[in-house]
């Protein structure tokens, strides 16, 4: 029934099964990849219609995961997968940006690669056996893909790359780094470090790629068994484009060279526009897509050829050059830390609030629920360019920015145990011009260094770009938007003085190679220091805890005494926070955290607590209430939940009736005179 085509590759001393022909098979490409007990299903299709006024290629990669994969149920009402977690759009994005780079320039069929996460056995991560299985459902499918890729993951455990570790090996490690690559190049690098120098970060980078070449090989030998022949893809209208891209450039040459030595952005882009109308008035309807597409690659030969041969940048910086900062911190009146931060034509808001630790972020994942005290979101509105735009929820991109630099900050930013704070920082951005991503991390340090949270020291983050010509090129220190658009490379790095804290380089050519790696990480090196003493100027230690944020106390109690604090049915605990208006954290060994927005109300709580918690001593003098007489005198609490016998005997006045002289509410002054055995306490009263 089936006809099943099966291999198994060696990895780094992991097994990769790929195998086809026996699920999915009406899709054009399906590969189910096995590693250990992690199984990940990929599928490719290919459009059967072609749409002719696409100029772009519409390439969509979407990973899912199943909780029947990890043996859970899903929560929520429905108890089914709903919209798409943030790892599931991060690994999304994980595969799609090395496979995009390895079709044609001239190909816009459409194409879509699903993969979906059928078993997880939470020793081996799903994104990497996901992206084999991408590239391997990609290269049996008849679509003109010129990979296949590879990927890996590079840990760093005491000083020695580790490939592919497992999940549990992780937490020993000052590295986490994902390769993908081709036979020929490195094509995308996603890593987060504990400040670790540019010639390790390089040296993981090249041990992935290394690596890899033996599951890319495993892979190319799998396909070509599968599938034997394949179409020819070619260009049929290069002739054609390339009389309409003279055409055009003979015409309008000089004045988008004009354009484009336009420092600002927005004249830039008015003056662009002026130039393509006048384009269009002399086209027909009909060919107006392909005098636009054929527009937009004058725009890119012209941009690239001032770099390349005359060594001009758009906005007339030299090629290490950073753009004019501006930092103003405590922006905003009300918040607890803020920083307005604007790099050249890109600038962002970036706040931090505090809260308590019952506020940190609950993540339910497969390999298990873990607690975050570290948020951050990032935000990118349509006005930040110019643009029209509904709101609307984070995009792929805005969680992807944001993952980026919640990433490069990570590593300086203190545990719970170390600062009982839930930490958020929110980049909003209001301009943007290239880097918008590297600003949220400066904003994110100088806005986090205001609200008094102990980071040691600032970190720093900026993008750089790849112009290259066969084997001329240049590296572009600190790129514009349209760097970044009409070059090769988008390569952001951020990190201390010290070292590197967080990685990302997509590739738009076949790859690169390590002598351009060497150049970007030192020319990247060189602007964070620039950077970095700017911002130190403008702060570079943290401030005093903000009055803003919540007041903290912390106490530990006798284990045996949190069902005291807690209460009936949580009565005391909450009667405690009503009372005072504090929020209160119980931990089941003793430990007490207490928030509020006052040091009195906390310190009051803490007292309180105290008091509850006591237990009466002998010899000890205490302010108490009666609460009951009876005909042998008056039962006094002294303590919350402590109750003594004043015995009619130690009354020395006068009385006829006991309640002449002491009544229920009554505040007096006791001293316990014995603590028996079985917990009764008698009192004495004290004059």
């Amino acid at each position: 029934m089936f006809k099943v085509f099966k291999k198994e590759i060696d990895f780094g001393g992991k097994k990769i099964t790929l195998e086809t022909g026996k699920v999915a098979r009406q899709a054009d490409g399906a590969i189910i990849a096995t590693c250990g007990e992690t199984v990940v299903l990929a599928t490719a299709v290919g459009a059967k219609k072609v749409n002719p006024d696409v100029d772009y290629f519409p390439l969509s990669v979407n990973y899912q995961e199943k909780y029947y994969a990890a043996g859970k149920i899903p929560g929520g009402y429905f108890k089914r997968e709903a919209r798409p977690t943030e790892y599931e759009t991060l690994t999304s994005r994980l595969i799609d940006r090395p496979l995009r780079p390895l079709f044609p320039d001239f190909y816009s069929d459409e194409v879509q690669v699903n993969c979906l996460l059928l078993s997880l056995d939470k020793s081996n991560p799903s994104d990497i056996v996901a992206m084999l299985a991408a590239s391997a459902a990609m290269s049996i499918a008849d679509v003109p893909f010129k990979g296949p890729i590879g990927g890996a993951r590079v840990g760093l455990i005491n000083e020695e790359y580790v490939l592919n570790p497992a999940i549990d090996e992780m937490d020993d490690s000052d590295l986490d780094m994902v390769v993908a690559g081709s036979e020929k190049a490195v094509l995308m690098v996603e890593s987060d470090a504990n400040e670790l120098s540019e010639d390790l970060m390089i040296g993981g980078i090249l041990f992935a790629y290394q690596e890899m070449q033996s599951v890319i090989k495993g892979i190319k030998d799998f396909s070509n068994e599968v599938l034997t022949e394949r179409t020819k893809y070619e260009n049929e209208n290069i002739e054609s484009e390339k009389k309409v891209f003279d055409e055009i450039k003979n015409k309008f040459g000089d004045d988008i060279k004009d354009a484009f030595s336009t420092t600002d952005k927005k004249a830039r882009g008015e003056k662009i526009s002026t130039v393509r109308e006048k384009l269009l008035d002399g086209v027909d309807e009909e060919n107006s897509a392909e005098y636009l597409k054929q527009f937009k690659e004058v725009e890119k030969d012209i941009v690239r050829n001032n770099v390349l041969l005359d060594k001009a940048r758009i906005d007339g910086r030299a090629m290490n050059e950073v753009r004019d900062i501006n930092i103003e911190l405590n922006f905003l009146p009300s918040v607890h830390g803020s920083a307005l931060f604007t790099r050249g034509e890109t600038q962002a808001i970036v706040t931090t609030t505090l809260g308590a630790t019952k506020e940190v972020q609950i993540v339910d994942a497969l390999v298990g629920e873990y607690k975050d005290n570290f948020m951050l979101h990032y935000n990118f509105p349509s006005y930040s360019v110019g643009e029209v735009g509904m709101p609307m929820g984070p995009k792929r991109r805005e969680i992807g920015h944001g993952a980026l630099a919640k990433r490069s900050l990570k590593p300086f930013v203190p545990t719970l145990n170390e600062f009982p704070y839930s930490i958020r920082v929110v980049s909003d951005i209001t301009e943007s011009n290239g880097s918008s991503s590297m600003a949220s991390v400066c904003g994110g340090s100088l806005s986090m260094m205001a609200a008094g949270v102990p980071i040691k020291e600032n970190i720093a983050g900026v993008a750089m770009g790849l112009i290259k010509d066969n084997e001329k090129f240049e590296i572009l220190t600190d790129i514009l938007g349209d760097e970044d658009h009409l070059g090769d490379m988008d390569f952001k790095v951020a990190g201390s003085k010290s070292g590197v804290t967080g990685l990302q380089m997509d590739i738009k050519i076949e790859g690169i190679n390590e002598e351009i790696l060497e150049k970007a990480l030192s020319q990247a090196k060189e602007a964070r220091l620039h950077i970095l003493k700017i911002m130190d100027e403008a702060i570079s230690k943290p401030n005093d805890l903000s009055s803003l944020a919540p007041c903290f106390e912390k106490l530990v109690i006798d284990k045996e005494k949190v069902k005291v604090v807690i209460g009936k049915g949580g009565s005391t605990i909450k009667g405690l926070q009503e009372e005072f208006g504090t929020t209160i954290e119980l931990q089941d060994d003793g430990n007490v955290s207490i928030f509020g927005d006052s040091k009195d109300k906390v310190n009051q709580t803490k007292a309180k607590i105290e008091l509850i918690c006591a237990e009466p001593e002998e010899g000890k003098e205490y302010d108490g209430v009666v609460a009951k007489v009876v005909e042998f005198g008056a039962f006094v609490t002294f303590l919350p939940g402590k109750d003594g016998l004043l015995h009619i005997s130690q009354i020395k006045q006068d009385f006829e009736h006991l309640t002449d002289v002491i009544n229920e509410g009554d505040k007096i002054r006791v001293k316990i005179t014995e603590v028996g055995r079985q917990g009764r306490i008698k009192l004495e009263l004290v004059d």
